[in-house]
């Protein structure tokens, strides 16, 4: 662990420029995953939809993992 936050670049630590903006990029992308689930779960009127949605979202993410799991057992 470097220390710092995918955001930060202490200047004696600066990364290979294209790692920096891959790593910038990758966090970006999750927040922004993560703020469309939130979305979607504060759409929800009551408070169980919000957990049966949760559930959902758990069980899509799980699969969609398992799938892509059984793809890459595949190839190597």
């Amino acid at each position: 662990m470097t220390g710092y936050s995918t955001g930060e670049c202490p200047a004696d630590e600066t990364p290979d420029g294209r790692l920096y903006v891959q790593l910038v990029g990758e966090k970006a992308l999750h927040e922004m995953v993560l703020d469309s689930i939130q979305h979607d779960l504060r759409q929800q009127p009551t408070p169980l939809s919000v957990l049966t949605a949760a559930r959902n979202w758990c069980t899509r993410i799980t699969a969609a993992a398992e799938d892509i799991a059984q793809e890459k057992r595949k190839v190597a």
